[in-house]
């Protein structure tokens, strides 16, 4: 019989928790036990997995006895609090929150990019941000191959980075527009509907927002790159699932367009959709629910010496998160 590791997974009833459970049967992670963990107004809710019905328990200190995988999704208050007493009871901690991300006894992992760096952890494993993580799955293989310097991008963020709330928040907004009643607003500052927000998480003195500079700070521990420069404007768009980057990105390399082509339909976990003839590019409403992310627009940057464009799209609940998360936890079976 093959070996089977009992999971539990932290933040169970939120998007992304779901996504985990579903992530782990879809793609056949050897779980002998499922436990899942949420906070007390959730007790008692059953979750499908594997066709049979699992209930939701309390989160506490004593949840994680005899667990070999906690996967997190519940937010960095929850991670900084139980993260540490789930590695202490021998998990291996898979945390989906910003919490440990910059720690440098932490591992911070994209599994395509430097999965290697997962094995040197002290029971805690970070998940990097959502658009970092869609974002290097272009950019570092382009990185192997011609030396990045700098990037500037700008990302188009769907509604469901936010959770559940802004999902029904738009779906409202949306019926209110088009029956012509007054917008309401609870998430986000300003209507989302039919609009565009230039603002993901909140401002830092700089003016960049939290969101903005992960995408340099992760960036350069993921890729090991301390010298990697990221200027991004992030912005939250009426898109439900999916986040989308539009990306120029300078090498040290002369690259070419035709070059760059043939490092990314080799690379992993990544579609080439690239025919503007026929309107082909990848979209959004396409990448939401696959596991791969999709790149295209891929054009010589006129502004930019050694400069390349390209544009990348993929599920920011899924590569972003969820199958991230359990790609770490493959990465040990």
């Amino acid at each position: 019989m093959s070996k089977t590791y009992n999971v539990a997974v932290v933040g169970a009833t939120g998007a992304v928790g779901i996504e985990m459970i579903k992530t782990l049967e879809k793609r056949n992670f050897p779980v002998g036990k499922l436990t899942l963990l949420a906070s007390a107004k959730s007790v008692g809710k059953k979750l499908k997995f594997r066709g049979a019905d699992v209930a939701v328990q309390e989160l506490t200190k004593d949840s994680f006895a005899g667990i070999q995988f906690a996967l997190f999704s519940a937010g960095s208050s929850i991670s900084k609090e139980f993260g540490p007493i789930a590695a202490k009871a021998g998990c291996v901690v898979v945390d989906n929150s910003s919490c440990f991300r910059m720690d440098p006894n932490v591992p911070l992992v994209v599994p395509e990019v430097n999965g290697a760096d997962a094995k040197n952890h002290k029971g805690i494993i970070a998940n990097p941000n959502c658009t970092t993580a869609i974002t290097l799955m272009a950019l570092y293989p382009l990185h192997q191959a011609f030396g990045c310097t700098r990037i500037f991008a700008s990302s188009y963020q769907a509604v469901s980075g936010t959770g559940a709330k802004a999902i029904a928040e738009l779906e409202k907004q949306v019926d209110q527009v088009v029956k012509g009643q007054p917008v309401t607003k609870e998430v986000y500052p300003h209507q989302i509907a039919f609009n565009v927000l230039p603002q993901v998480d909140s401002f830092l003195p700089t003016g960049y927002t939290k969101e903005e500079m992960k995408m340099e700070n992760e960036g350069r521990k993921i890729m090991h790159h301390p010298g990697f420069k990221a200027s991004v404007t992030c912005v939250r768009v009426p898109v439900y699932r999916a986040h989308s980057i539009a990306v120029t990105a300078e090498f040290e390399k002369p690259i070419t367009p035709e070059a760059a082509l043939a490092v990314l339909k080799k690379a992993p976990g990544l579609d080439v959709i690239d025919n503007p003839a026929k309107n082909e590019y990848p979209l959004p409403l396409y990448q939401a629910e696959k596991y791969n992310c999709a790149v295209g627009r891929i054009r010589k940057d006129c502004a930019l010496e050694n400069g390349l464009s390209f544009w990348v799209s993929g599920d920011q609940l899924l590569k972003g998160a969820a199958l991230n998360a359990v790609q770490i936890a493959e990465l040990f079976v």
